[in-house]
């Protein structure tokens, strides 16, 4: 889940005791996006901030979600991932997207918008096998590699999912990635999804993948339905500065149990990572409400 709150107006104190309340009550990872200057100069630094976070609390999953690959280098992106996984082994999932909500930012960051697919289809596919320790030689439209290393590399290996509601960033979740991250969309476009990439990896001759896919939403909870949706709606109104009309078909709000079920038919097309920004009245209720749709999502699975 995301970090309720005013996360960064804590001291480091008060954010370790967000993180231990995270952990306490059961919820295994933290998940953050990642923004160089958007809607007038907000974000913050991904990869650093779960650098930070693994130095926080000792054992909470780092989950990125997403990376705007395409405005950075893969190889100084393939050093830091490599560090955060020395400091934090095993914890670190590195999800990948291309933006676009705020063209200004991609144009800040030197990087002609249209381009920002292929430049990170390219940055992919020199970041794998520079996160396996292989020497890299590559010459690209965008990128250009003469014998690059980086060691040593992650052990266990980082996955990497894949963002993006089109049709491109499925099929590139199946050339590159290690599952798909799936955002406002029905349960059967996230079947159809999974089915994609399982063809489009096999199709470049990947073998067996041991998918890993996800799903990131913002969520309300409540025991009383209004007020669940009056949270989430001002959560995502003050983010994205558009109305909640615009995302309200595909955000669960409610009950525990009436997010976790609008959550099930996902996990019975292949849902098996999700993140969640819960709204609710209070830090505390975000995380206890979180913890309570975790419990319901597993039994599910076990059954």
């Amino acid at each position: 889940m995301s970090p309720p709150g005013p996360f960064f107006a804590l001291d480091v104190d008060g954010r370790r005791s967000v993180l231990d309340r995270i952990a306490d009550a059961g919820l295994d990872g933290v998940v953050y996006a990642d923004h160089v200057s958007f809607r007038g100069g907000a974000g913050t630094d991904g990869l650093a901030f779960m650098a930070a976070v693994s130095q926080l609390h000792p054992t909470l999953g780092l989950h990125l979600g997403v990376y705007l690959l395409p405005l950075r280098h893969p190889v100084p992106v393939a050093r830091q991932i490599a560090t955060i996984a020395e400091l934090a082994p095993g914890r670190l999932r590195f999800g990948v997207g291309i933006g676009g909500e705020d063209r200004h930012e991609i144009e800040a960051c030197g990087v002609d918008p249209r381009t920002r697919g292929r430049r990170c289809d390219e940055a992919l596919t020199v970041l794998r096998p520079l996160l396996r320790g292989e020497r890299v030689t590559f010459a690209g439209e965008f990128f250009d590699l003469a014998d690059v290393r980086i060691l040593p590399a992650p052990d266990p290996a980082v996955p990497i999912v894949v963002g993006g509601r089109s049709d491109a960033a499925v099929r590139r979740a199946g050339r590159f990635g290690d599952g798909w991250l799936g955002a406002w969309c029905s349960s059967r476009r996230f079947a159809d999804a999974v089915a994609h990439c399982a063809e489009v990896a096999e199709a470049s001759g990947r073998g067996r993948v041991d998918w890993q896919h996800g799903m990131q939403l913002w969520v309300g909870i409540d025991a009383d339905r209004s007020r669940a949706r009056a949270h989430v709606q001002a959560g995502m109104e003050a983010f994205y500065r558009l109305p909640f009309d615009v995302f309200e078909r595909y955000t669960p709000y409610g009950t525990p149990a009436e997010v976790a079920e609008f959550f099930v038919p996902f996990l019975d097309a292949g849902l098996r990572r999700l993140d969640i920004t819960p709204c609710a009245a209070s830090d505390g209720a975000a995380i206890e409400g979180a913890a309570e749709v975790k419990l319901l999502l597993d039994a599910h699975l076990a059954r």
